[in-house]
């Protein structure tokens, strides 16, 4: 972002630009590291496998805060529309270059991998039915995206402040909930690897479970605050 005597606020093509590149190594790195942990190829152990994740999100949302309020999922952009802090239209424009950064790097996992790309995208546990899987996906979005709307601060879009916040919840839902639904909270994370991989049944899950969670959350909101103030206005977004 180019830097005169003040700052020169990020285009609409730059915040999309980094929605792309975030949710694609988001993406990238989720699948990737669940490809490796099922099929044991790279020694990833449990926990290994969330802190990755976790990780990868904060370093994110460092990274990309300041231009796009580093959404990163559909689900957030959802929430932050809902709530009135960001245009619907926006938000649509968020949608596209999420799920064209998920499909990138499904393709990608694809190519490296084949077919255990399905091993990589979300599914429920071997001991739980789609419905609790879809259950425990609103469970785990309405916290994530609490985490998230309360940690909203006005000095750095979803905050840099927020990172880790943000990267632990996600780190730790995954530790007591990924065995269930596999801890997505993110559309874009897991319907292109299960397209790619051809696991369409399960696609309803993370369609439905992380969207209700995110609108769930927009209500509890009101209880804290009524309406969006600048920082969290900010935050929905970008600089």
């Amino acid at each position: 972002m180019a830097r005169g005597n003040s700052e020169r606020a990020p285009t609409l093509a730059q915040k999309l630009g980094a929605e792309l590149i975030g949710t694609l190594f988001q993406t990238l790195a989720a699948t990737s590291v669940d490809v490796l942990y099922f099929t044991g190829v790279g020694h990833v152990d449990y926990v290994s496998r969330w802190l990755a994740r976790g990780f990868m999100t904060a370093a994110i949302i460092y990274a990309f805060s300041g231009i796009s309020g580093a959404h990163i999922d559909p689900a957030v952009s959802l929430a932050f529309a809902a709530r009135r802090a960001m245009p619907v239209a926006q938000m649509i424009y968020y949608w596209v270059a999420q799920f064209a950064g998920g499909f990138g790097a499904a393709l990608l996992v694809f190519a490296l991998w084949g077919h255990a790309i399905v091993l990589g995208a979300s599914h429920p546990g071997p001991n739980f039915t789609p419905v609790q899987a879809a259950i425990v996906e609103v469970i785990l979005t309405f916290l994530l995206m609490l985490v998230i709307l309360m940690t909203a601060e006005e000095s750095a879009t979803v905050g840099k402040q927020a990172a880790l916040a943000v990267g632990l919840t996600v780190a730790v839902c995954g530790f007591f909930a990924g065995p269930i639904s596999g801890a997505s909270m993110n559309p874009a994370r897991s319907i292109p690897p299960q397209i790619v991989g051809g696991a369409y049944n399960l696609i309803w899950i993370y369609t439905v479970g992380p969207c209700v969670g995110a609108l769930l959350a927009v209500l509890a909101m009101r209880i804290f605050f009524d309406r969006p103030d600048k920082g969290e206005r900010k935050a929905a977004k970008g600089a």
